[in-house]
């Protein structure tokens, strides 16, 4: 999109007339989720915005920034369990009928297992709920930033009361797909996707779906950028969930190779494994091949981190690593937010050539690109940095220009306004026509 596509697409957000939104998320503010703060604060600064969340609180390493928007939300959880029951049976003894098909078509469906199962049935009943007050709201759109729950929940709602949705479908949520992605994408009325490769991979499953390209937003503000010391030990820094599409594990036999040829190093990786929060479940295994390779002198684990120390972490790091893969299953990440907080910060990066990682990291220019899967290519392209201070500071600072221009958190929220507003005035024209 260009510059001036982007301008005249904000500029729609200036009418009197807007759309009133209603973000529906499992949780709000969520620390693995700062991109979708950013999405609702954008949304909240051009539009009437209510956010409802289908589970409880959890402020668990958020930044003080979101905790103190937390009590904007308007939640679930268990404490609703009464009412959300007695809405659900209220609308079936209303339209028998209608409640058995709609918990059909909504949760029987051969789901993965059964954590999903239970998602998608309690976003159903949160859906039944939800609609006649969204409804009684004025709302005009449903925005369910996940295709799982929170858009179940959505497509509920926009049975029931014909409220529209949007959704926004990412790399993982679309290999493998779940049973009902298909028909949440054919029905919403628009999807966003946050990167350019996965667009072509929505099509694959829906054809004519009409998909939005907005990339997330930076979360981190940086006040400076990281000064890229390169003393010896050079400090190497990676993050993320312990998860498979992460590709830890290569990045550990990589530095196995570095420690073989004597090159001063240390990694320092952040994040953490187990099944809740979605953190995947290689925990154990990364530490174990740590071990095993000789780099416990080499690595630290310190964890989970808030996302207020995040920032003092890139600053003190010379390099960082994005070694992500591509499953077995087909599972992958799109951008991770990590990356580009790294480049927003002027770190150096090297990442694997993987999905949409290429449309950030330009080889040579923003940092190195290296295949997947490939330990020997990622110790390479670690040892060139080292050995090209200069280089690195170049493609840190070209990164940290193309980051400030693609996530910028004011122009890509205003964007995402206007996706609601364009519809707003779509659907107006379309009854006015009638």
């Amino acid at each position: 999109m260009s510059a001036s596509e982007k301008t005249a697409m904000t500029e729609h957000i200036s009418d009197k007339d807007l759309p009133r939104v209603a973000v529906i998320l499992l949780w709000y503010p969520l620390f693995t989720q700062p991109f979708i703060f950013r999405d609702v604060q954008g949304l909240k600064a051009h539009l009437p915005t209510d956010v409802y969340t289908l589970y409880g609180l959890n402020l668990r390493l958020c930044s003080k920034e979101m905790q103190a928007d937390a009590p904007s939300a308007k939640r679930l959880g268990v404490r609703a369990l009464p009412a959300i029951l007695f809405s659900a049976l209220k609308f079936f003894l209303k339209s028998p009928g209608r409640f058995c098909r709609l918990f059909k078509d909504n949760v029987c469906r051969r789901w993965p297992n059964l954590e999903v199962l239970g998602e998608n049935l309690w976003a159903f009943l949160c859906g039944l709920h939800l609609a006649p007050m969204l409804q009684a709201k004025g709302t005009d759109y449903t925005y369910a930033p996940w295709p799982r729950g929170t858009a179940t929940c959505a497509r509920t709602i926009f049975a029931v009361t014909g409220i529209p949705y949007i959704t926004c479908v990412r790399a993982n949520n679309l290999r493998p797909a779940d049973p009902d992605l298909a028909d949440k994408m054919r029905e919403a009325c628009l999807v966003r996707t946050n990167n350019k490769a996965d667009v072509q991979r929505i099509h694959a499953i829906t054809p004519d779906t009409r998909v939005d390209v907005i990339y997330n937003c930076l979360t981190l503000h940086v006040d400076s950028p990281a000064p890229v010391r390169m003393e010896k030990p050079v400090q190497l820094l990676a993050c993320g969930r312990f998860d498979v599409t992460k590709g830890f594990d290569i990045l550990l036999k990589a530095c196995s190779l570095l420690l073989a040829q004597n090159i001063p190093f240390h990694l320092t990786l952040v994040g953490g494994g187990g099944k809740m929060m979605g953190l995947g479940g290689m925990d154990t295994s990364i530490h174990e091949l740590c071990t095993k390779l000789g780099l416990d002198e080499h690595v630290s684990f310190p964890g989970l981190v808030s996302h207020d120390a995040f920032p003092a972490i890139l600053k003190s790091h010379d390099i960082f690593l994005a070694p992500c893969v591509v499953a077995s299953d087909g599972q992958c990440d799109g951008i991770p937010n990590t990356l580009i907080e790294a480049m927003s910060f002027g770190l150096p990066v090297v990442a694997s050539d993987v999905n949409a990682i290429p449309e950030i990291v330009l080889n040579e220019q923003t940092g190195l690109l290296v295949p997947q899967r490939d330990p020997e290519a990622l110790a390479s392209a670690i040892t060139r940095l080292i050995n090209d201070a200069d280089f690195a500071r170049s493609c840190g600072q070209n990164g940290a220009r193309l980051a400030k221009e693609l996530f910028s958190p004011e122009q890509n929220g205003a964007l995402l306004a206007s996706l609601f507003v364009r519809e707003f005035r779509r659907s107006g024209d379309a009854s006015c026509a009638e």
